[in-house]
């Protein structure tokens, strides 16, 4: 089932982790007009990318939507947006690395409607779609060093 023209809902609940523990992914009927939303944030990004590289850039999802059962048995921070299905975990490895993706969309975040830019580990960008009451949260990079501010290489 495609939640928008690029994104299905298969790749939005993909888990290797639920799979191989044998957790229900399965994203709850309230959560669909979510997961929707969320998905056209991915649209606007990909768009963007796209316009940035001058090429189709198609975007490799790596997390999604996880039920509370999967954030927690990945050890995720059960504030997490996630199991909101107001979350994505993605590589777009057509534009470049994740901190190289990371770097480009930071100065659009209020333009593309990104509530939270992460570079998680030099590994996936995260993005939220929910606004952030502190500022300082809202475009971070997370590393072995701890959190800091802004988008930076690690």
């Amino acid at each position: 089932m495609q939640l928008t023209p690029h994104f299905s809902l298969e790749e939005f609940i993909a888990s290797e982790t639920a799979t191989r523990k044998r957790i229900d992914n399965t994203l709850p009927p309230a959560l669909h007009g979510t997961a929707v939303q969320t998905c056209e944030l991915m649209e606007r990004i990909r768009a963007e990318l796209a316009r940035l590289a001058g090429r189709p850039v198609p975007i490799i999802v790596t997390s999604g939507y996880r039920s509370p059962a999967l954030n927690a048995a990945i050890g995720s921070d059960p504030k997490s947006d996630h199991p909101r299905a107001m979350a994505v975990d993605f590589k777009a490895p057509a534009l470049g690395t994740p901190y190289e993706v990371a770097r480009a969309l930071a100065p659009l975040v209020s333009q593309l409607g990104i509530g939270q830019l992460i570079h998680e580990f030099g590994s996936w960008v995260h993005v939220s779609s929910r606004p952030q009451a502190n500022a300082v949260n809202r475009i971070i990079t997370i590393s072995n060093r701890g959190t800091e501010s802004g988008i930076k290489p690690v």
